[in-house]
């Protein structure tokens, strides 16, 4: 990309979005265009339309999308199926029809079957039942990942996609009834702390383990393969996609047990007590990523798990 270029980054007030937003500029580009919701309903197809024959991105990150834990999923599978396969298929579309040069495709590790073998490779891409709690969100995306290969392999078009594992970084979003996990780790602990509260309760047992992926790594992945290479150097028989991640992962209880220390590291030796509640759904057993592919690419993620938790408490008492 010349640094000169027009870039339309959808979603740039997001955890992802923000994100590749402050990477591009600290990397130089001066052109980045964005809109707020309020301005651009990418869910309105005759309003992305306008809005690329009016301004004519020439590159675009597909971050925009509608986000939430096994909570909000469980609760909304409609919304989430509906809004985040608008918003796909609407940008997608206005790019071809606009003559976008490349585009890049957030995606998640959510989108691999429920029992898929671990760690999790990219030609594992609908070969089992999908996890029941975020279906929904996982076909959406499945649909707007198969969309862009389509579109590569009939129009000629270079549309990448990247799958990320669980995210986690400024910016976050820490509502209770709709956050992802760590979040709301980072939000009830210190809602524990602040009120002198003795016990946190967490869901599910705390089993499931999970890989952890600092947003702003991610946002220096996007950005570098959106540099170095085209929807070609990502292509395997399932898609033209490669997965992000750091290729570690721990228990769910663990990484609550750092996430309170974190938090409690200036409570003077006072802590609290987890407890966990089994009733509630604990999601996939495991969901750990392949990242050799990636590798190959020439990237690879640097932000250690407990001072990226760090950075993102100290945002969480900046903005609550």
């Amino acid at each position: 990309m010349e640094k000169n270029a027009k870039i339309y980054v959808a979603g740039h007030r997001g955890l992802v979005g923000s994100a590749i937003y402050r990477n591009l500029q600290a990397k130089g580009y001066t052109n980045i265009i964005t809109r707020t919701h309020s301005e651009l309903d990418l869910t309105n197809q005759s309003a992305v339309n306008e809005f690329f024959a009016k301004e004519k991105p020439e590159y675009v990150f597909l971050a925009a999308a509608h986000v939430g834990g096994i909570g909000a999923n469980s609760t909304h599978p409609a919304a989430f199926i509906y809004q985040n396969m608008m918003i796909g298929f609407n940008i997608v579309e206005a790019a071809y029809q606009n003559g976008v040069k490349k585009l890049m495709n957030l995606g998640s590790t959510c989108i691999y079957p429920k029992m898929a073998p671990q760690p999790l490779k990219e030609e594992y891409l609908l070969t089992g039942q999908l996890e029941p709690t975020n279906d929904a969100y996982a076909v959406a995306k499945i649909s707007v990942i198969k969309l862009c290969t389509k579109y590569n392999i009939e129009y000629g078009t270079n549309y990448l996609s990247v799958m990320p594992t669980n995210l986690y970084g400024p910016g976050d979003n820490y509502d209770l009834q709709g956050s992802h996990v760590l979040p709301a780790l980072i939000r009830k602990f210190h809602e524990a702390k602040t009120s002198g509260e003795d016990i946190v309760h967490l869901w599910g047992d705390g089993s499931p383990e999970r890989e952890f992926l600092y947003s702003e790594d991610l946002a220096d992945a996007v950005v570098y393969l959106m540099e170095n290479c085209d929807a070609k150097d990502l292509r395997t028989e399932t898609g033209d996609f490669v997965n992000v991640g750091t290729g570690k992962d721990q228990t769910i209880k663990s990484v609550a047990e750092l996430v309170r220390d974190v938090v409690y590291a200036d409570a003077k030796g006072r802590t609290c007590v987890m407890e966990w509640d089994p009733s509630k759904p604990n999601g996939t057993p495991k969901k750990l990523c392949d990242v050799s592919r990636l590798t190959a690419l020439g990237w690879k993620a640097t932000t250690d798990f407990k001072a990226g938790i760090e950075k993102s408490y100290e945002d969480f008492k900046a903005r609550f």
